[in-house]
């Protein structure tokens, strides 16, 4: 089915169809990616347990519990690249939108040609004509809107803010990403893998406070996480009745002062992904609670 969708897709929009399409399959990917790294961070934990070894046991159970966070920001950037993927949707419809008028003239034409040869004095030609009319001033308004509109104004905004979000979300996955990974070398500094000579007792466990205290850190680190990036300004405007972007009032430039060296920055100069969000949401809790990390729910 999604095969004859994309033979029935319009030729304005068949390439960005395609890339949409294929964006699905990466997200699909990156979902699939955080089930399977939340059910071996459960697998490790269990492993860790059935080893009889206090250190291991508690080491790979917080070891469980990182891996379980970063298979949730997987998650997390799958979100976001739906969000992404949303976007060019809307340029997609924009493409899409000029091809029925454009058909619909062909249409008209084709059945006038076809009347003009078989029946050349039939009353129903002027019908058509009057039609055709229609079809064409519609036709020009639909085309003037995917060259003002799509090519000038609109898919250069929307191809902006797209890839904005698209960025913003790749870094923010590496970023928590490498928190949880600097957090999870810790936890190993805290296993003594010294040898230990035949017939004598490896001393206990001494590090279950500190390797706790590791998990309160990652999770801490997490909750005050800020995205970093600088904001990719736009100048876009909305479009003015007559398909021209409003850039001038009354003869008086309306160009912004932050532009023109004034001091003041508008507020849609900053990207959505430049946004703050909300990252208090942190899932992970340690050995103590009792919760396996396949058992995180999503936030």
């Amino acid at each position: 089915m999604a095969s004859l969708r994309g033979i029935q897709q319009p030729e304005l929009s068949k390439k960005l169809f395609k890339i949409i399409k294929s964006e699905n399959h990466v997200i699909g990917a990156y979902e699939s990616a955080s089930r399977e790294r939340i059910s071996i961070a459960s697998q490790i934990s269990d492993w860790g347990e059935a080893t009889a070894d206090d250190s291991i046991s508690d080491i790979s159970d917080k070891i469980g519990v990182l891996l379980s966070e970063i298979g949730e920001q997987e998650d997390v950037f799958a979100q976001n690249l739906e969000d992404y993927r949303t976007v060019l949707k809307q340029i997609r419809n924009t493409e899409s939108s000029v091809q029925p008028s454009r058909d619909n003239k062909a249409k008209i034409t084709d059945e006038i040609q076809k009347l003009k040869y078989k029946e050349p004095q039939s009353t129903k030609l002027v019908q058509l004509e009057q039609e055709l009319v229609r079809a064409e001033a519609q036709n020009l308004v639909a085309e003037a809107q995917l060259t003002n509109i799509v090519i000038l104004e609109k898919t250069r905004q929307k191809l902006k803010e797209a890839y904005d979000l698209h960025s913003a979300a790749v870094i923010e996955r590496a970023e928590k990403q490498i928190l949880l990974s600097r957090h999870m070398r810790r936890l190993l500094q805290l296993l003594d893998d010294t040898p230990v000579v035949p017939g004598d007792i490896r001393p206990a466990f001494e590090h279950s406070a500190q390797a706790r205290q590791i998990l309160n850190d990652a999770e801490e680190d997490l909750r005050e996480w800020q995205p970093s990036i600088d904001p990719v300004p736009s100048s876009a405007t909305e479009m003015g009745g007559n398909l021209m972007p409003p850039s001038t009032t009354g003869g008086q430039s309306t160009v912004d002062p932050s532009v023109a060296g004034g001091d003041e920055v508008p507020a849609q100069m900053e990207s959505p992904a430049a946004e703050k969000r909300d990252v208090s949401g942190s899932t992970m809790v340690g050995q103590e609670t009792g919760m396996a990390p396949g058992e995180y729910q999503r936030q």
